[in-house]
């Protein structure tokens, strides 16, 4: 089973009025201004799905700081996977600091919806090294054993649109102040998984994964292999970051790593599969 565990969907009337949400949704607008930037729904998705080979896919809406446009765009998620059961399950986007958090939460649940994310820290305006402000969030997601994806970035090296302050430092405050909370930290991490070198953080980390989001653009293909060495193959999920790269260029990437057929597995379904209790 081939699952890709970070693909964006945007319902059809957010793709049709992007501008005039981009008005109040700053980091919204830069995203979707970049020459990279593309749309799809929930159609879109399935398309892909099927032209690249892959079982299902784990998809959610852009994290806005509008609780409204959240709410919206969680309702299109859970009707997508209605639609397609067989191929898409649903994740709620939601803004940590906002008061209404328990209850969105529970409003998507009882809709099918079976985590959070992928949350931007820079763009929704708070902080995930801040244990106060991430409280609500982490505690909400450890009573409900719900996991959480989070926009990360890597420290170093070029800048690109999204490129944000959100860094392995960061990260890895968060899994310190929360070590039962499970969360995938999306890009890799910002280079977090590199860290679990060392004694300490592979323990903190116990509950921490990385996903591949974006990884083309980011680092050499050989981070695969890395990721064995440090051992920490089981912990990586397969993201594409779809529709920003196609799903297909993962899985081939994967394939030309050298990896046993079992490593690969491990990397495009199955550590997926064990987290979602599929």
């Amino acid at each position: 089973m081939k699952i890709d565990f970070h693909v964006h969907v945007t319902p059809p009337d957010i793709i049709k009025d992007w501008k005039k949400i981009a008005e109040k949704e700053l980091y919204f607008k830069l995203l979707s201004e970049s020459p990279v930037n593309k749309f799809a729904d929930a159609e879109d998705i399935v398309a892909e799905l099927d032209s690249s080979n892959v079982d299902k896919a784990v998809v959610f809406g852009f994290a806005f700081k509008d609780m409204g446009l959240c709410r919206y765009a969680n309702d299109y998620v859970a009707d997508a996977i209605k639609r397609f059961p067989d191929k898409l399950i649903g994740y709620m986007i939601l803004t940590p600091t906002s008061d209404e958090i328990t209850k969105e939460i529970d409003r998507c649940i009882d809709m099918g919806l079976t985590g959070i994310g992928e949350l931007m820290p820079y763009g929704q305006g708070f902080n995930i090294d801040d244990q106060k402000e991430m409280s609500n969030l982490s505690n909400a997601c450890i009573e409900r054993d719900l996991p959480v994806i989070i926009h990360t970035n890597e420290a170093v090296g070029h800048h690109y649109c999204g490129k944000t302050d959100t860094t392995a430092v960061k990260a890895g405050a968060l899994a310190h102040n929360y070590p039962d909370l499970k969360v995938i930290f999306a890009h890799w991490g910002g280079g977090l998984l590199f860290y679990e070198l060392m004694p300490e953080i592979r323990k903190q980390n116990k509950n921490v994964y990385y996903d591949t989001a974006a990884s083309p653009f980011l680092y050499d293909k050989k981070i695969y292999k890395v990721a064995k060495e440090i051992g920490i193959l089981d912990k990586v999920l397969f993201g594409s970051d779809y529709p920003l790269i196609s799903m297909k260029r993962y899985i081939k990437d994967v394939a030309d790593t050298g990896l046993s057929e079992s490593d690969q597995a491990l990397v495009n379904g199955l550590n997926a599969k064990a987290l979602l209790k599929l």
